[in-house]
């Protein structure tokens, strides 16, 4: 997947400015995304050199400030994408490396990090979840929230089965570091 079609995706569901379309990735596509501002802002750019997009100076806003709109080329563009055969990503993870490692040459002290990451990822499924009670505790749910839904319970199995792991990394590095 390339940022663009993330950005059409966007876009589609609303028409922005940069700014805009940047806050809004960072609530939404951003949790399984990443893209900076500065990224957002060069895609744009591309897309409309492309006639992916359109923007339009906003009346009644600041000096050049623009809004973004897809053009027909770009939706096509967006099915075109979505048709596409993807294969699913390979875990690719400092800490499996690091792990190896370990196991090489004996004890490293990653339990502190480790604890570092459960906290982040504990942080993560919270954050998910507060998303699922605010957004998703009312029923019945439309096609598209419940694809939204579907989304962000990816993102929990994720998250509740990291924090799994990392505590069972955790007790057993700790075990090893004791001896």
């Amino acid at each position: 997947m390339s940022l663009q079609h993330a950005l059409l995706t966007s876009l589609v569901e609303k028409p922005c400015s940069g700014y805009e379309l940047a806050r809004r990735f960072d609530k939404s596509i951003g949790y399984f995304w990443h893209a900076t501002h500065q990224q957002i802002y060069r895609e744009l750019a591309r897309m409309e050199e492309q006639g992916w997009v359109q923007s339009t100076e906003v009346e009644g806003g600041r000096a050049g400030k623009k809004e973004f709109a897809v053009l027909p080329a770009g939706r096509e563009e967006l099915q075109r994408w979505a048709a596409e055969q993807s294969d699913p990503i390979r875990l690719r993870d400092d800490m499996m490396v690091k792990l190896r490692a370990d196991a090489a040459v004996g004890p490293l002290g990653l339990a502190d990090e480790f604890a570092r990451r459960l906290r982040m990822h504990e942080q993560e499924l919270h954050t998910y979840r507060d998303i699922e009670q605010r957004d998703f505790s009312t029923t019945p749910l439309s096609r598209e929230a419940q694809i939204h839904y579907l989304i962000l319970k990816a993102g929990i199995a994720f998250e509740e089965s990291r924090v799994q792991w990392t505590k069972e990394a955790i007790a057993m590095l700790r075990g090893d570091e004791s001896t």
